[in-house]
């Protein structure tokens, strides 16, 4: 039977699309005649440079110097270098807006609400900007936040940027060994700083744990306290610090000159996970980050001036930095800082409803919590101008793809997204002039040359294997902190396949183009030797009322392995007749291979601050092996749920 999509755009939707602008712009520069988007896929990935040099023109690139070169070799991974010979300010593109329309809203679960206008915006990021120059910080510095989701963590980078400083940030929650490993190794100079936050309806004083951050990392020279729970001008017992008032005292908010760097200036360090070890510091350049992203939220998102967009998201997570960059498109970004189901589960919608949120961001946990708890938003609040739904973090299931569209809204954009904070970015994403097809990425990102890899190194279409990526793309990660030699950059992506990008997700590309994700390579199920994805049991398991999360990792077992399903309940105790479903649907709609030989119930679920699943560290936990960095997990207490269960030595 011939899938059915679930939503398609109007043809009017798609020809007023800026994907279908950008696509005249191509026909009439090539004497081509594109009309769909596979066609310009192909064409995007096969003229990788001519590609990207229309796309910068397209959006209008501001630089002092354009490039003598859009990339020398493509084929070159890694080390291909990018847009070579400009000049360029990441922060002056991202500020070419400076009237009186509004840049930002700040909104948080008490229900408060702030907003500043790009006029605003410019002249704090000026103020800022002058301070840190009086502090002596210049291109070649790290600048780095331990701070919430607020309006000043964006006045704060941008300032960073515009001087040629390199940024890094973590959210608050961070442990203090979390935080020693990621900023302990790039030695910023200065650290902006909070006092704490509030989430859940609590707060959390982080001064003492500031404090000993502070005294761990010589190389910070001055603390900049933001402060959110107590504003009494004060220090708070932290060192080197000062007030953001006293820090930008004596500054003015008209003077902003933006230093003009080459195009692979360092930008931003971003971290891995850190769940197999400590932290990988992937270093990102200037051009190539602002072009993927504007690739991302103006061809695949349709993002224009008259939106406004929120992604749920904290500054310990890449979508925190691709939320920002719709600064260059114009748009309303939306910053929301708390737990987004306190007071209640309509918070978010709440702030949708009365800020004409046109671009929801989210995760996949997020929205099977709120299919638990909110079962209609849609008929609880005026979203009238919402038009994208965007979710990440993890696959998100076909059940939760027809939930959005019954109970939230039927005519918007669901676009699933996958990518990672190694690029920034992502591999696949939205098709603004695609049909939408429950479980499904509608495509593969324009100018990246992502295949499916068997296990002999060869493309396939239509059975599961390793995502790759076969030519280079501008985002890649310039190198990594403390790597000389280039060693962990190669181990990292390019040890399984040399000269290819192997990313670590298992997944499906189907015949017409759209990508079903299944899990992450290392946490693949492998009984009898067949692999399987994780993702898949986790899609059954939402259709269950009684499951409110799931987990399944594989266990070593007389020589093979056999699948272990951990639940974490919504209610009431794991009955065996629930136990006997589960395995009759299992087999039913999944194989007899993905059944369970144990299924258990637990009190939590780990996870990563960016809202992953944590196969790997209960696999090893369940195996009695250490599990490196678990301050990398927003809950690593819950590990210890899986330890040394008497229901798995038999």
């Amino acid at each position: 039977m011939k899938k059915q999509p679930i939503w398609t755009p109007s043809p009017e939707r798609v020809e007023r699309s800026n994907l279908m602008r950008f696509m005249r712009l191509v026909n009439e520069r090539h004497r081509s005649r594109f009309s769909s988007y596979g066609e310009l896929y192909d064409w995007s990935v096969s003229e990788i440079a001519s590609f990207w040099a229309d796309f910068w023109d397209f959006l209008g690139i501001i630089a002092s110097k354009r490039y003598d070169s859009v990339v020398d070799d493509p084929g070159r991974m890694p080390g291909a270098r990018w847009f070579e010979g400009a000049r360029l300010n990441f922060a002056e593109n991202l500020l070419r807006y400076r009237d009186d329309r509004t840049a930002i809203v700040s909104g948080t679960e008490s229900g408060e609400l702030s907003r500043l206008s790009y006029a605003e915006l410019y002249a704090a990021v000026a103020r800022v900007a002058q301070a840190l120059r009086r502090a002596g910080i210049g291109p070649g510095d790290r600048v780095a936040a331990l701070l919430p989701n607020l309006p000043e963590t964006v006045i704060a980078m941008l300032a960073a940027t515009s001087v040629g400083a390199t940024w890094s940030s973590c959210s608050p929650d961070f442990g203090t060994q979390g935080v020693v490993d990621r900023f302990g190794q790039i030695g910023p100079r200065v650290l902006f700083a909070t006092d704490g936050y509030r989430y859940g309806g609590k707060e959390f004083d982080i001064r003492d744990r500031l404090a000993e951050i502070v005294e761990r990392i010589p190389e910070i020279e001055q603390v900049v306290l933001v402060p959110q729970l107590v504003d009494d001008g004060g220090s708070g017992g932290v060192p080197r610090s000062t007030t953001w008032r006293d820090f930008t005292s004596g500054t003015a908010g008209s003077d902003l000159s933006f230093a003009q760097l080459p195009a692979s200036h360092p930008l931003y360090i971003m971290y891995s996970s850190g769940t197999t070890g400590p932290p990988k510091c992937m270093v990102q350049g200037a051009a190539g980050i602002l072009m993927q992203q504007l690739k991302e939220l103006v061809l695949h998102t349709d993002l224009t001036r008259d939106d406004t967009i929120l992604y749920l998201t904290t500054c310990g997570w890449m979508m925190w930095n691709w939320l920002v960059t719709s600064l260059a498109v114009g748009a309303t970004i939306v910053l929301y800082e708390g737990h987004p189901f306190h007071p209640d589960p309509g918070v978010l919608w709440r702030l949708a409803a009365d800020e004409g949120i046109t671009v929801f961001g989210t995760s996949a946990r997020y929205l099977a919590n709120l299919q638990r708890t909110l079962p209609w938003p849609g008929r609880h609040f005026d979203i009238t101008r919402l038009r994208a739904v965007l979710s990440t973090g993890s696959p998100l299931s076909e059940e939760t793809f027809r939930y959005v569209y019954r109970e939230v809204k039927n005519d918007l954009q669901l676009a699933s997204i996958s990518g990672g904070t190694d690029l920034n970015g992502c591999f696949a994403l939205g098709n603004p002039i695609g049909a939408v097809y429950p479980g499904e990425l509608q495509c593969r990102g324009l100018g990246m040359a992502v295949e499916v890899y068997d296990a002999k190194g060869e493309p396939v279409v239509g059975e599961g294997g390793e995502l790759v990526c076969r030519a280079s793309f501008p985002s890649m990660p310039l190198y990594f902190w403390n790597d000389p030699d280039g060693s962990k950059y190669r181990r990292a992506y390019f040890e399984k396949f040399p000269g290819v990008w192997t990313h670590g997700d298992w997944c499906t590309l189907t015949e017409t183009g759209s990508m079903i994700i299944h899990g992450r390579s290392d946490a693949t199920l492998n009984p009898g030797g067949v692999r399987i994805g994780s993702a898949e049991l986790y899609r059954l398991m939402e259709t269950f009322p009684e499951v409110a999360d799931s987990l399944a990792v594989g266990q070593r077992w007389e020589g093979d392995e056999r699948v272990i399903l951990f639940l974490k309940l919504a209610g009431g105790e794991l009955s065996e007749d629930l136990q006997e479903r589960i395995r009759r649907a299992i087999k039913e709609q999944l194989s007899p291979r993905h059944v369970p030989a144990k299924i258990l119930a637990v009190a939590d679920i780990p996870y990563t601050r960016n809202m992953k699943k944590v196969e790997l560290a209960v696999r090893q936990t369940i195996h009695g092996e250490p599990v490196p960095n678990r301050e990398a997990l927003a809950n690593p207490e819950a590990l210890e749920l899986f330890r040394d269960l008497k229901e798995l030595q038999s």
